[in-house]
């Protein structure tokens, strides 16, 4: 468990510290592709598709004030599935580009690059018709081509900011 602790944080470290680029990425993997997928079903607003990216036993291990647990009827997977949905809400245009990728055999390792108009309710604050663009660090563990684990860190104070200037 331990080594994969490390290598997870290793994936990590090397999206969020810029050392990848999406060169590094297999792009005929099953992994890369869901990233791609995940970018892909967002930017096409097909919220069906992005919820049959998750297995039925996904685990979030990102928690926040900005992305608390579900409640406890609702599983991790629909809560993920509803905060997206509340996404493209607010930013009814929105596009998910990839930054940059690092894969292996069983994780996904992306920055995503988040663009639209504040066009719907978002984190509570009425349209405000601003341009955002905000990024994430995600790391997936891939089973059976399906999201079975997330890690994961948002530029929420980033679109709060742009919400609020």
């Amino acid at each position: 468990m331990q080594n994969r602790r490390e290598a997870v944080t290793a994936v990590g470290l090397l999206v969020a510290g810029g050392l990848a680029s999406p060169a590094f990425a297999q792009s005929g993997s099953s992994t890369a592709s869901l990233a791609e997928r995940f970018a892909a079903t967002l930017s096409a607003h097909d919220i069906d598709g992005f919820a049959a990216l998750f297995s039925d036993s996904y685990v979030n291990h990102q928690v926040s004030a900005a992305a608390p647990p579900p409640p406890p009827n609702v599983t991790p997977k629909l809560g993920t599935v509803a905060f997206f949905k509340a996404r493209l809400t607010g930013l009814p245009d929105l596009k998910v580009t990839i930054e940059a990728i690092v894969t292996d055999k069983d994780h996904v390792a992306a920055s995503f690059i988040y663009t639209g108009t504040h066009r719907g309710t978002y984190f509570g604050i009425a349209p405000t018709g601003r341009s955002l663009r905000f990024t994430s660090c995600d790391i997936f563990r891939v089973q059976d081509e399906r999201i079975v684990e997330h890690w994961g860190m948002g530029d929420i104070a980033g679109v709060l900011a742009q919400l609020r200037a």
